[in-house]
């Protein structure tokens, strides 16, 4: 029996012609082989076209006048998909072709066009036709760049790569349930989750006669130790199966524990993991004040370590870990934060927004110099403005627990990976940039906190953010 995916693929590598001989028997096809709804037949008013091929957009132009526009494929709110044939580009002798670029400007320009009472849809399509299918996402839908989805090294999915059952299952979401991709979702779910694990149990040590600091700095030194081991900066469950350790002797806790955080403080081989340990500066493990806990106590934090660390959502993680160790602020645990979507509309127009015009300035340039032969160049182009992220400032004059310094980060080095990829495009490793130290960190995002809780708190949120990323 034929593979339908073999085939599938067999076909399209074969394909030549434009994009607008094919692209509409790519995408029929495409939805066959992963079982989805085909687009429908276009009516007269554009309006009702929610799943359409060539769906009319309106422009409106500063000078009062417009003028239409049609949407390669629309899906309303899914997508909008725009296509491109790169092989004439190759054909013709282009080092790099730029029309992807082109491609992923012009669905932006119509999702900004979309009337409003649609809504702008979280994805954004890019085929290149019998090649590639890249994936951009913006799930606020409220103006924002849309970015690299999953992440700028993963958002293209080559036509090779369908064969892979969990990549036919992202794009088949796309198409059904968007925003069900949205990563913030779930983690929100599972950072308010492991605040409430906190909460009870800042409770309980204050209940024993422990100050609201001590409890505070204590658990704070734990939950980092349950991110470490998840990302695999100390062995894996280690700190987790440590904890279980103590549920016959609770007397080792206190010893064994504080001896660790010295070990993480100073880096080396580690007695009581027997492994050795990278050192963790800053000032989290300098004063490692370990709490004594019963076994009620010892069980709680276990649950929150079963959490998976990689998931937590360090926009709002800090907000609701400040609350779950402050007694006054205990009651809004998780009834009121500032969601991620509302510190992305304030990072976005005030941060990213001007960087990255000013990288689609810089992308078509190197572009251009590459078409023309003029590889050093192009290289220089992007050199420059990498070199311009990596030494960019950010300044929050009251961080709080540090919610818009990262989100300022994750899009900044969201925009970093989309500068390393050009650069790998165009011929550049990352090797020499590596060499040289260059990436955008978390020393590049400062506060001013009056709270020295929440000033520690934003720190910890810029490394977690920081580790998490890589």
């Amino acid at each position: 029996m034929i593979d339908p995916v073999e085939s599938f693929i067999a076909r399209w590598q074969a394909a030549g012609g434009s994009e607008r001989a094919n692209y509409q028997l790519f995408i029929t096809e495409l939805c066959e082989l992963l079982g989805l709804p085909k687009p429908e037949p276009a009516v007269a008013e554009a309006g009702d076209n929610a799943y359409v091929f060539e769906r009319r957009v309106n422009f409106r132009h500063g000078d009062g006048s417009s003028s239409n526009g049609y949407i390669d494929c629309y899906r309303r709110a899914c997508f909008i998909l725009e296509a491109k044939q790169t092989r004439l580009a190759e054909a013709a002798g282009k080092v790099f072709d730029d029309a992807l670029l082109r491609a992923r400007g012009q669905a932006e320009n119509y999702a900004r066009a979309l009337p409003a009472e649609e809504g702008r849809p979280p994805f954004l399509i890019v085929v290149d036709v019998g090649n590639v299918i890249e994936l951009y996402a913006e799930f606020t839908r409220s103006g924002a760049t849309y970015v690299p989805y999953p992440d700028p090294r993963s958002h293209r999915i080559r036509l090779a790569d369908l064969r892979d059952p969990a990549l036919r299952a992202r794009l088949a979401a796309v198409w059904l349930d968007p925003l069900a991709l949205d990563p913030t979702r779930h983690s929100a779910r599972v950072t308010r989750q492991i605040a409430a694990h906190l909460a009870e149990l800042a409770k309980s040590l204050e209940g024993s006669g422990h100050a609201p600091e001590s409890v505070a700095g204590f658990l704070t030194r734990c939950l980092f130790s349950m991110f470490a081991e998840d990302v695999g900066l100390i062995p894996k469950a280690s700190f987790t199966e440590l904890l279980q350790s103590f549920a016959d002797d609770t007397a080792q806790f206190v010893p064994l524990v504080g001896a660790l955080w010295q070990e993480m403080d100073t880096g080396g081989f580690s007695v009581v993991l027997r492994k050795t340990l990278p050192r963790f500066n800053g000032k989290l493990f300098k004063s490692p004040q370990v709490l004594p806990l019963s076994r009620a106590q010892i069980a709680l934090l276990l649950e929150a370590s079963k959490a998976n660390w990689t998931e937590v959502e360090p926009a709002i993680f800090g907000t609701l870990l400040e609350r779950a160790l402050d007694p006054r602020e205990r009651h809004a645990l998780g009834a009121h934060y500032t969601p991620r979507a509302y510190v992305d509309r304030l990072v976005q127009p005030t941060v990213i927004e001007p960087l990255r015009r000013a990288w689609g300035y810089v992308q078509g340039a190197a572009v251009l110099l590459a078409n023309e032969g003029k590889q050093k160049e192009a290289i220089n182009e992007l050199r420059a403005f990498h070199h311009r992220l990596c030494s960019l400032r950010v300044l929050d004059p009251a961080c709080g627990s540090g919610n818009f310094l990262y989100v300022a980060l994750e899009h900044l080095k969201r925009l970093e990976g989309e500068v390393l990829n050009q650069l790998h495009d165009i011929g550049h490793g990352q090797t020499l940039l590596e060499a040289e130290g260059l990436t955008v960190d978390p020393h590049q995002f400062l506060g001013i906190e009056l709270n020295p809780r929440a000033a520690a708190i934003a720190e910890l949120v810029l490394w977690i953010g920081y580790l998490q990323w890589h």
